[in-house]
């Protein structure tokens, strides 16, 4: 739990040893478990790292994260592991939840890619699976939920990673998301992350396969069905299209002209020059903002925790000191970034 605490603030062994008024090899020998802090260790350490001192108590089990991030290329440590450990934190709460309340994890879809199966056959088997009758998903966050996943949100601190998904003990997923995302890439990264839970999570897969690759193909087929989006792209493929086309199914326009060039609807000189468009524009990265699709809020976790509340007869300050954070953090946490309910 030390570990955790360090890492979800972001500091360094010795920044933290200096705040605590020890050394570096002390500090390394109390993550290890080799010392017993005292007393008055544990509150300069609860105030050092801005967490109630019951929070050290807990079961301090550190569960990989999954197998791939939807991320920026090369991305360093020192960012991923703040978000790893917030990630480790936030599945504690939700193991908590699900607890308290004898709720167990859902039965996903689940299958193997080969040959025969692609990712993009798999995103149809599930849109089959989960009755989905119309070509655009309205509100992915929504259908996801309705399917029993949690989503949880929260500032990464970089716009370099957008999202993660992890089990549970109790194989519950859980995905995680970047506040700091527009409502296109929220979506896509949802998609993305529920590829990796349906091909992914619950198989071995060998170490040659490009799973990111794979999720990418299982995401634009879910959100963007190839027998129908083709209809789209039947008289030619323009940015104003392209913008158009963003309002229709809600993904990114750069996301629309991937898709379009996938399906075998664009030239190498057709898509060179509307990329070409892109960046005279400036609008590679940051695409007009009166075209921007609306952020998706989750409600799951917030209704699990107003049961929770009403279970125990908890306020706010009391729910937080359950979930062993300051009452502050709870706010930011489950309160700023979630709908009141589904």
């Amino acid at each position: 739990m030390i570990l955790l605490a360090r890492e979800s603030r972001g500091l360094t062994q010795q920044t933290l040893a200096d705040r605590i008024k020890t050394n570096k090899a002390q500090l390394s020998r109390m993550e290890n478990g080799e010392i017993v802090l005292s007393e008055d260790m544990l509150f300069a350490m609860a105030e050092a790292t801005s967490y109630p001192a019951h929070f050290f108590f807990q079961k301090g089990e550190v569960i990989p994260v999954n197998l791939a991030y939807r991320k920026r290329q090369n991305v360093p440590a020192k960012i991923i592991a703040p978000i790893e450990a917030q990630v480790n934190i936030m599945r504690m709460h939700a193991e908590l939840l699900l607890n308290m309340l004898n709720i167990p994890a859902p039965m996903l879809p689940v299958y193997e890619v080969n040959e025969q199966q692609t990712p993009a056959t798999i995103a149809a088997l599930v849109r089959n699976a989960w009755k989905i009758e119309e070509p655009v998903i309205n509100n992915l966050t929504e259908l996801l939920e309705q399917n029993r996943l949690l989503i949880n949100v929260f500032d990464f601190g970089t716009e370099r990673v957008d999202s993660k998904s992890i089990l549970t003990n109790s194989r519950q997923p859980v995905i995680f998301l970047n506040s700091t995302m527009l409502g296109d890439r929220q979506r896509f990264s949802l998609a993305y992350e529920l590829g990796h839970l349906i091909m992914h999570t619950f198989l071995p897969v060998a170490h040659n396969r490009d799973i990111h690759h794979e999720a990418n193909e299982f995401a634009a087929e879910f959100l963007m069905p190839a027998n129908e989006i083709r209809k789209d792209f039947e008289k030619g493929i323009s940015l104003p299209l392209l913008g158009e086309l963003k309002r229709k199914w809600k993904v990114s326009m750069i996301s629309l002209l991937y898709r379009a060039d996938d399906l075998g609807l664009l030239t190498p000189n057709q898509k060179r020059y509307l990329i070409q468009q892109f960046n005279q524009l400036r609008i590679r990265r940051r695409e007009p903002p009166e075209l921007d699709v609306p952020v998706e809020k989750p409600g799951l976790v917030n209704q699990l925790i107003r049961q929770c509340m009403e279970k125990l007869n908890l306020h706010i300050s009391g729910m937080a000191q359950l979930l062993s954070i300051q009452e502050s953090e709870y706010l930011e946490l489950y309160e700023n970034n979630h709908t009141k309910a589904l």
